[in-house]
């Protein structure tokens, strides 16, 4: 089980990763969102997947992750669960939604 506070300390270690919000939840960035947590008293946060690593990390841990409902679900937005999830899987869906949005200047630098 991660909280809330594991999710924001471990999408910050990422590079550039800055703290924001939208839409009335906290958002982590590098240009791009590619996590959000929800309020203060979540037991979720949703990473940006592309819907290849959605369909991959839903198959493999379903009590962890799930689709957000609707077309943000379609285009890779995927919950995770919190509760359900460890320190490591959560780093490493947080790893490939940084990924998916990084600036290619910022991935060239961190190969």
């Amino acid at each position: 089980m991660i909280s809330p506070d594991d999710f924001r300390r471990l999408a910050l270690a990422l590079p550039q990763a800055i703290e924001s919000s939208h839409m009335g939840t906290v958002d982590f960035r590098c240009g791009k969102i590619f996590a959000t947590l929800g309020n203060p008293d979540a037991d979720w946060a949703m990473v940006k997947l592309t819907p290849e690593q959605q369909d991959m990390r839903v198959s493999a841990e379903p009590e962890v992750f799930v689709p957000v409902p609707g077309g943000w679900g379609k285009g890779g937005a995927t919950r995770l669960r919190l509760a359900a999830c460890d320190e490591a899987t959560a780093r490493g869906a947080l790893g490939d939604a940084w990924r998916n949005v990084a600036p290619k200047k910022l991935l060239d630098t961190q190969a």
